[in-house]
């Protein structure tokens, strides 16, 4: 594989990263627009990442608008904040059904257009503004966007439905297809840039991941949804790439090892993609020099470092206050599967009856733990829980709807949501089980979808949707996952700008559904590691803000160092 840099790549006008969170597509687009601009191209960086921090990687303020870079002749930032695009979204769709749905209705509709799905559409809304922009597009030479809209985003685009006022029909009740019930007027502009990202003359979908197993598996499955969208024009960057090791240094050579087994043992897929190597830096990126050099091969010094409580202090405490369910929770790529397994098995190790599961549909947590006496795993099967779902939904819906009301409730059950609310039952009939053992799961449902469960119109149509099993269950579950002395919320995050950021709000939205979380684990961090390697060193100082960042605003904390 070559090295990722202007002489090894070819471009197109268009260039979007995309990436889970903490895998460095922030600052391979930010130092692509840098260099770009130093060769003469006129460039426009945009981001439409919630947890954007072009403000502190540039150090200028940056606002909705094209601002210049002082720094940087030719290259001019826009930074869309998510969070303020939903808000007005959310404000205007309600506006137009004031006075025309009961408000009952209104107010789970804006319980609806509170997650991530209109989130996403609102970002979209707003990046596709530019995309679509004339003047824009004739005045620069390369446009390059800091995270891409997702598969989930361009499905419910997808979707013919949500163009035909459907959530009247429905009395607000619609799932994903109640996002878009704002943005009608723009279906022709939203089909115009879909195009755009499909057409591999105008467009690159850079796919930007680490050398390590869980975000690879995360990378194939963002590919395999833009691939079922027709978008195929992919190129692959593997980031955080150790180009050579110390010898004699146990950490250097491990670190360098476990990268290189990986990238030399692929899956089949990887041979139909162009692929780049990006390589480790030992400094966080920030700043105009920082950001060239990420592209170049630079250095910086070394600082030291704190010692923080380990998952055995965490496993310890769980014991001593009797808890009964533990969740791991994070964005993809942080390591969920990880933490929750080697919690499980430390927690067996100590006598304790312990069974855990996974939501997860690459099911890691069998690889990463074995059943033992104390120790029992098992996985929700998402396909199969969905199909169970439709067919439950489908069957009560058909007894009182009529063909045409039915057709909606159909296409209504393919939108990305679905998934979510079905892999919810199934996770509600493990939790009902806590008891004897202590269930730790891997991937637990946002706290956007506990709470639109928790309202009275939402909770009303699902619980005529589930047999009576199954509603008993979903019951009792939000008052056993707000019980604190029965339920640990463990987010797990990296000490690194984009997830500490993803994993506050996390946090926030479990806190809107009164599930309270005081406990982070910073996963695979150079913290405390012994080595003579320089960037190893330096990486790890680097890490040292993040991690103090968290300490600071969470009772409790814990740091786990990389593993090999």
């Amino acid at each position: 594989m070559k090295e990722f840099n202007l002489v090894n790549v070819k471009l197109t006008k268009y260039c979007f990263f995309t990436g889970k969170g903490g895998v460095g597509k922030t600052s391979l687009s930010s130092s692509l627009a840098v260099n770009l601009a130093d060769s003469g191209k006129k460039v426009l960086l945009l981001s439409t990442d919630p947890a954007s921090n072009l403000q502190d990687i540039f150090k200028t303020e940056i606002s909705n608008k094209p601002e210049p870079v002082k720094e940087v002749p030719n290259l001019f930032v826009l930074n869309i904040d998510p969070e303020k695009a939903a808000a007005e979204y959310r404000k205007s769709v309600l506006a137009m059904y004031k006075g025309l749905l009961p408000e009952a209705a209104l107010v789970n509709m804006e319980e609806q257009l509170s997650g991530s799905c209109t989130t996403e559409i609102a970002a979209f809304n707003e990046f596709t503004t530019v995309l679509t922009n004339e003047k824009i597009n004739t005045e620069f030479d390369y446009i390059i966007f800091d995270t891409a809209p997702t598969g989930h985003t361009l499905r419910m685009l997808e979707l013919p439905a949500a163009w035909d006022g459907y959530i009247e029909q429905t009395g607000g009740n619609a799932s994903c297809l109640g996002q878009l019930s704002g943005l009608v007027e723009k279906k022709q502009l939203y089909e115009n840039s879909v195009s755009t990202l499909k057409d591999k003359n105008k467009t690159t979908m850079f796919l930007v991941t680490r050398p390590q197993k869980l975000p690879i598996d995360e990378l194939l499955r963002t590919s395999h949804e833009l691939k079922e969208l027709n978008i195929n024009n992919q190129t692959v960057i593997f980031n955080y790439v150790l180009k050579e090791f110390v010898k004699g240094d146990k950490l250097s050579e491990s670190f360098y090892n476990a990268q290189h087994e990986i990238m030399n043992k692929l899956p089949s897929e990887f041979q139909k993609f162009t692929c780049y190597l990006s390589y480790l830096k030992p400094y966080n990126i920030v700043g105009i020099d920082n950001i060239r050099n990420l592209l170049k091969n630079e250095t910086a010094d070394k600082t030291s470092l704190d010692n923080y409580k380990t998952v055995d202090d965490l496993v310890k405490r769980l014991i001593k206050e009797n808890k009964k369910i533990v969740f791991t929770m994070g964005k993809g790529g942080v390591g969920k599967s990880t933490i929750a397994a080697d919690i499980a098995v430390k927690l067996s190790e100590q006598g304790k009856k312990v069974h855990l599961t996974t939501t997860d549909p690459a099911a890691h947590v069998k690889f990463l733990a074995k059943s033992n006496k104390n120790l029992r795993i098992s996985e929700i099967n998402a396909k199969v829980e969905i199909e169970r779902y439709k067919a439950q939904i489908i069957a009560e819906a058909s007894k009182t709807l009529t063909k045409e009301s039915l057709d909606y409730i159909k296409e209504d059950l393919m939108s990305p949501c679905t998934e979510e609310i079905a892999v919810f039952k199934a996770f509600a009939d493990i939790i009902a089980s806590a008891g004897e053992e202590i269930v730790v799961i891997d991937t637990a449902p946002t706290g956007h979808t506990l709470l639109l469960l928790d309202t009275t119109q939402s909770y009303a149509r699902e619980a005529a949707r589930a047999s009576r099993h199954e509603e008993t269950n979903i019951t009792k579950l939000l008052p056993r996952l707000r019980d604190k002395n029965f339920t640990e919320i463990i987010i797990v995050t990296l000490a690194e700008a984009t997830p500490y950021f993803e994993s506050m709000r996390l946090k926030a939205d479990l806190k809107r559904a009164e599930i309270t979380c005081d406990t982070f684990v910073i996963n695979s961090t150079m913290a405390g590691i012994e080595t003579k390697d320089k960037i190893l060193q330096q990486r790890a100082a680097a890490e040292k803000e993040w991690i103090n960042k968290i300490a600071k605003e969470i009772s409790n904390v814990y740091v786990v160092n990389y593993k090999f």
